[in-house]
């Protein structure tokens, strides 16, 4: 049997099986960074598409909901909760999304889809006024799982 759990014996693709898993309380947190001009950082609430920051939290959210139509193998969760977090700094907007269920399996996709896509929609939102922004640094920060008594 192949180490990489979305692989079967012969190598084909495969969403694991997870029905004999224990229920837990599960947590994941991510963030992703873009970096852009000071000036655009400034103005961040105020583009001429809108307030980038609440429209990259709400999009951020609504993606989290959604990560199991975008991944493939991705389990369809019951999310008990979503945050998603923008911090403006000088040149740069620092996301962090947090997922969490009840649930067979982890919400690490959640988190990332949740930090990822908020940190597009920042993009999208300032793409006119800052050609030279990034996206950078997405990552898994923390999982956690509590076994249900």
């Amino acid at each position: 049997m192949s180490e990489l759990s979305h692989l079967d014996e012969s190598g084909g693709v495969r969403m694991v099986d997870v029905g004999a898993k224990a229920v837990s309380r599960r947590r994941a947190v991510a963030r992703a960074t873009v970096t852009m001009d000071s000036a655009t950082a400034a103005r961040l609430g105020s583009l001429p598409k809108g307030d980038a920051l609440v429209t990259a939290q709400l999009a951020g959210i609504m993606a989290a909901k959604r990560t199991a139509e975008l991944i493939p193998l991705c389990h369809p969760l019951a999310l008990s909760t979503v945050d998603v977090r923008l911090e403006v700094a000088v040149a740069s907007v620092e996301i962090e999304a947090s997922a969490e269920t009840t649930a067979q399996t982890g919400v690490e996709m959640e988190a990332l889809v949740a930090a990822t896509v908020a940190a597009l929609t920042v993009y999208d939102m300032a793409k006119a006024v800052d050609k030279g922004m990034t996206i950078t640094a997405v990552r898994l920060v923390s999982k956690t799982k509590t076994v249900m008594a």
